[in-house]
């Protein structure tokens, strides 16, 4: 099957896409926020958007890692970005890379502050993992924090708040 989008563009929620519920009090999903971001960056990618989900990382089980190895797998094009929850990104990541054999470029992202928030990372984190997934070779990459890092070799130090090399 081939695609007219060059970028596959995979949400699956995370921070980037909470807003704050006014009625509870918490961040909450109520739809994903990347169309907007998207719009804001005036980017000329040809991207095809997808929503796989919109959770909480911390809530993701094995049944949504497949659920996101299968979308890669069945993704026409051959250079895929996913917003993820910052939490379990790298188990993602990981999952991911132990499983799709496949020449495919795949970034995951995501952003420590909601989007909707202000003051977030969101578009700095999804920029770069645009530009990541053209530039880099195939394989299964991380990119926070204006860096880039291998499945296999990066973790999130909760007490600084970034992703760092293993």
């Amino acid at each position: 099957m081939k695609s007219s989008a060059d970028i596959a563009l995979l949400a699956c929620g995370g921070t980037l896409d909470k807003d704050y519920n006014a009625l509870n009090g918490e961040l909450d999903f109520s739809q994903s926020y990347l169309p907007e971001l998207l719009k804001q960056a005036r980017h000329q990618l040809n991207l095809r958007l997808e929503t796989l989900m919109l959770k909480d990382s911390l809530d993701m089980t094995k049944a949504d890692r497949e659920h996101v190895l299968e979308a890669c797998l069945n993704a026409p094009e051959q250079q895929i970005v996913i917003t993820h929850g910052t939490d379990t990104l790298t188990q993602t990541a990981e999952y991911l890379a132990d499983h799709i054999n496949q020449q495919k470029t795949i970034v995951l992202t995501g952003a420590m502050r909601p989007f909707r928030l202000g003051e977030s990372d969101a578009g700095f984190n999804l920029g770069a993992a645009l530009m990541a997934v053209q530039t880099t070779r195939p394989g299964v990459y991380i990119v926070m924090n204006g860096r880039l890092f291998e499945a296999h070799q990066v973790q999130k130090n909760r007490q600084l708040g970034v992703f760092e090399s293993l």
